[in-house]
């Protein structure tokens, strides 16, 4: 059994690389070259790359396919890049806008690993010859009684088990992370030491295809109707003000709301059917209850018990909090915290967990009361 689990020596076993152009994916390949494994790697072209070029913290076009093809040649791998621009903007652009025009806040780096990464991408790795897809996020796979589970990365700051919640157990018995045991210095100390031009590379920030991260702007340019004006409202109806668009506004918003009041208001809904957007003080954000839908489990058995023990989390940078899961007629699964959350919008993820373990997670909908 080598280092990746596979019973193979290295040199005999064949891995694809997601390339990404950054630091963490570079060293992923260069460790396995060290390793001895036979290492292809594949960089994906999500959007039109000649308007990335040169702009710092993008990924996946533009100078990042550059640097990628810089460090494969270093490390004297083949390197493969594929335009999936189009699958991209169905998958993920559109999807966005269209979270967005309904009121909700999307996450599309979940939705790009669920569609283009881990299953498009995962196929070309496997008509490749490949023995497993290897990327370079920050989780653990580790081998459970039942197969393969994900877990937390072991560096909390940097864990990105939020945006993997909707890979399947097929999926992650494919997958594997040789970063989730190590801090980003140790990476970037890799880095350093097997000679690599991205060592010192900054972080992506933003949104890829979000420029400077004015989101509102992507939005509008695809869905014109997000930006139709209309009231802003407190909890009690009674109107405040007027808005260009819901496009340009999240849950749990306090900034740019353009109305006088005197004390700290907050986004608390927003109503597309009458392009109402609803605003309250930060105790209307508390809520207890939710329901998540499109849920993927990772857990033991087919789903959730009818009633368990969970933590769950419903933004990628808060830490997972008590809740409890019950499972519904509906397939929709609800979500019950000990302690109020706030700011949980439609269109987020709420992934669940048991300790380190990842147990899945789902979408959160809009239909449930605001109130507990």
């Amino acid at each position: 059994m080598n280092s990746l689990e596979i019973d193979k020596a290295p040199s005999a076993t064949r891995v694809v690389v997601a390339m990404s152009g950054g630091v963490d994916s570079s060293t992923v390949a260069a460790m396995l070259v060290e390793d001895g494994y036979d290492v292809i790697g594949v960089t994906l072209q999500l959007y039109d790359h000649g308007r990335a070029r040169g702009r710092p913290g993008s990924c996946c076009a533009g100078e990042d396919i550059h640097d990628a093809r810089r460090v494969a040649d270093r490390l004297g791998i083949p390197h493969y890049v594929l335009d999936y621009e189009q699958k991209f903007r169905t998958q993920v652009i559109d999807a966005f806008a269209d979270s967005y025009a309904s009121g909700e806040t999307p996450v599309p780096c979940i939705l790009c690993n669920q569609t283009v990464k881990f299953a498009d991408l995962l196929g070309t790795a496997r008509d490749l010859g490949a023995d497993a897809l290897v990327t370079g996020h920050y989780v653990r796979r580790r081998r459970g009684a039942g197969g393969p589970e994900l877990h937390r990365a072991a560096d909390d700051t940097r864990d990105q088990s939020y945006f993997l919640f909707a890979t399947t157990p097929e999926q992650l018995d494919y997958l594997r992370f040789p970063l989730g045991e190590l801090a980003k210095t140790e990476t970037r100390g890799t880095a350093s030491r097997l000679g690599l031009a991205v060592a010192d590379k900054p972080d992506s920030q933003d949104i890829c295809f979000v420029p400077g991260g004015r989101y509102a702007r992507v939005v509008e340019s695809l869905r014109p109707d997000a930006f139709e004006p209309g009231d802003i409202v407190d909890i009690h109806g009674t109107v405040l003000g007027g808005h260009g668009g819901i496009g340009r506004f999240t849950v749990g918003q306090r900034r740019g709301l353009g109305i006088a009041s005197d004390q700290p208001l907050y986004v608390t809904r927003i109503e597309p059917q009458t392009r109402r957007v609803v605003v309250g003080p930060r105790d209307a954000l508390m809520q207890r209850h939710l329901r998540v839908g499109g849920v993927n489990w990772l857990g033991d058995g087919e789903g959730p018990a009818e009633s368990q023990r969970i933590q769950a989390r419903v933004r990628s940078t808060r830490p997972p909090a008590a809740a409890a899961l019950q499972a519904r007629d509906d397939g929709t699964v609800g979500v019950a915290f000990d302690d109020p959350e706030t700011g949980i919008a439609p269109g987020q993820a709420c992934v669940f967990y048991d300790g380190e373990r990842v147990l899945g997670g789902g979408w959160i909908l809009r239909d449930e009361p605001l109130a507990a």
